[in-house]
Formats: C-alpha cells, structure tokens, sequence
C-alpha cells in the first residue's frame, strides 16, 4: 500500500488552546538559544554517514504472539510489541499506544527507517481493539496504513489537539476520536486518561511543523497508575505531573533516538532515569527503541545506559522481549536479550565497506 502522506490534512483552528499560538503549538519552555541544535552536516550524517552498530546484524529476538494466548491473558497484562508500540489489557479491553505495524517509520514504502524485527503478532490477528491512545504524529508513532486498518476495529482514538483531524482525514468516524488538550481527561469504561504536557514537535511534511499537539498520558485504572511518555525532553513538567498524580505503577519511558545535537526533544538516558524519579515511578520500561535506526548511538545503548544508571540508584527497571508478558503491578525485570544479539554480532564477519545499504534496504 502506497504511504505517501506529505500532503497536508486539513487541520482545525485550536488558537484557543494556551499551548497554540498563530496556529503553531509551542512547548511550554522555548528552546534555550545556547542549546545545540543539528547543523546541515549532522542532518548529512544521519543520513548517510551512521556508525554500523546503529542497526543489529544478528536477529532480533521476538516472542511470537497468538489470538488463543490473548483471549486468555489476565486484566492489567503488558506486551511490548516495538518501539513505542505497547497492548495493554485494562478492565477486559485492550488498548494501543502509538501503533505502527508497516515496515518502515516513513510516509514511502521503499525508503525511510526500516523495522529491525517483525510484530509479535500481526496487526489482523490483534483482538477487538477498545482504544488507542496516541502521543503525536511523527511517522514512527503515527502509521496511516495501521490506522486504515484500526479504524475499523477499534472503538476509541484518544489524541492530542490536531491529530484527530489527521485520523478524520484519513477516514476514521468523528464519533470514535476524541482530541484532548494538555491536562484534559477523558473517562472509557471507568479508566480516566489524561493528556499530560510533553517537550517535542511534530509535523508530517515540509509545511506542516507544529500544526498538531504533542503530548505524554497519564492512565489510571482505580488505584493503579501508568505513565505513557509519548516522544519528549527532558523538562520541568514531569516533576509537576508526578505532583499531581502521585507515585506511578509503571512508566513507559523514552529512551532512544537520542543525540548531543537534539537534546530539547529527546531525553538521554541519564534523564529519562531522572524524569522517572520526577514522576515518582516504580517501575521503568524504556521505550523508542530496538525497532528503528533513529539515530548515530548503538541499537543496544539505551538498554545498558538505563540499566547501569537506574541500578547505581536502586530503581527496578523491566526491560521484557518483544511480545513477552508483564503484570503492569508486579513486573519482572526481564531477559537481557539484546546481549545475545550483540554477543551473535562478535561472532559475524565484519561488513564489508557499503553493505549497509544492502542491510538496510
């Protein structure tokens, strides 16, 4: 199925949300003027100059997903299924975060951030979807195709301001969305969902930059509370959202794509640790990586990063196989299952000058 999606959907006017303005949305801090940004030649390399470890040369490890075994899943079950792609199961219903089933996070189909590693199950065999909640609208979060697909199997499209119109342009029915501003709360089946600031941009083509919201969310079912972190920076706003909510069960937190020259719109590692503490989380499944090539750091960086300084701070971190079970209120710490990858990759031959095209095409 073609994907070229560059045109620009009609988006509606929200100048009265706090965070438009002239119909742009804005972070609640600027950009600090002394705060790197990338320069023409970082955009150069990366694109076409990226160390080798970006993308694994060994398969990746993937626990296989069946109907029979989600039918029979119990209430408050977690599968990580890619990226920033989670299934919850919450009150009998299933829900999706950021889902994209196609192989590349790209409005082309033959070009664009290739998938390193199959779904755990594949997007016609998912069960009745009850919602799906998204964060923005970057092609990594937001996959029209997996959209055409959802809008008629699932109930309920939760979105920031703006992108709501992108999934009614696309064909979703108005009455399944609802398109939250920051702080805003919705309530499904006794959850309440609550759209929470982030520290991002979006957009979809060259015209289109910061037309739609970004956002994190805050889930909570009764007593149990789940943090979503969408894509963000590090900012001042975790610490607010852990004063308002109080301690969370679990965070889903990004950590991945990340680099010196962008650090306003995405966390570290040594931060995403630090706004999980802001939050007053337990738990902390990192999230954004192991399925795209985002950036210049190793695939496998933010798994170690986040284990080594989550440990030197006492803070359990669960880190489970694509498509691998957690209990969202006891999780386990998981498999180390990139390290066979990477231990897979010592033993290969070394590529040889100009495969990765080959590798990645």
């Amino acid at each position: 199925m073609p994907r070229l999606s560059l045109q620009r959907a009609p988006i509606g006017n929200y100048d009265h949300s706090a965070q438009s303005r002239g119909g742009r949305f804005h972070n609640l801090t600027p950009r600090p003027a002394d705060m790197p940004e990338p320069s023409a030649r970082v955009l150069w390399d990366v694109l076409f100059n990226k160390p080798k470890n970006t993308v694994p040369r060994a398969p990746v490890p993937v626990r296989a997903l069946t109907p029979v075994e989600l039918d029979s899943a119990p209430d408050r079950s977690l599968y990580r299924l890619g990226h920033s792609t989670l299934l919850l199961k919450l009150r009998g219903g299933w829900w999706l975060t950021d889902p994209v089933f196609s192989e590349r996070a790209s409005p082309f189909s033959f070009a664009g951030p290739k998938r390193f590693h199959a779904p755990p199950i594949a997007l016609r065999d998912l069960p009745p979807i009850r919602g799906v909640i998204l964060s923005h609208d970057h092609y990594d979060h937001l996959d029209r195709a997996t959209i055409a697909v959802l809008a008629e199997r699932a109930e309920v499209f939760l979105t920031p301001l703006g992108v709501g119109d992108r999934l009614l342009d696309w064909g979703v029915p108005a009455e399944k969305i609802r398109q939250l501003d920051w702080w805003q709360s919705t309530t499904v089946d006794g959850l309440c969902l609550t759209a929470t600031p982030a520290q991002h941009f979006s957009g979809r083509g060259v015209r289109d930059g910061n037309r739609t919201l970004w956002c994190s969310w805050v889930i909570e079912d009764d007593s149990l509370r789940i943090f979503f972190s969408g894509d963000t920076g590090y900012f001042d706003g975790f610490a607010e959202i852990g004063r308002r909510f109080g301690r969370f069960d679990l965070t889903l937190m990004e950590t991945g794509a990340y680099n010196e020259h962008w650090p306003y719109v995405h966390m570290h590692p040594q931060q995403t640790v630090q706004a999980h503490q802001d939050l007053n989380g337990r738990w902390l499944l990192p999230i954004h990586n192991g399925t795209f090539d985002l950036a210049m750091h190793a695939w496998y960086e933010p798994f170690e990063r986040v284990l080594e300084i989550a440990g030197e701070r006492g803070l359990p971190v669960t880190t489970p196989m694509m498509g691998e079970r957690i209990a969202i209120e006891v999780p386990h710490s998981g498999e180390r299952w990139w390290r066979g990858v990477v231990a897979e990759e010592a033993r290969a031959p070394a590529p040889r000058c100009g495969c990765r095209a080959a590798r990645e095409g």
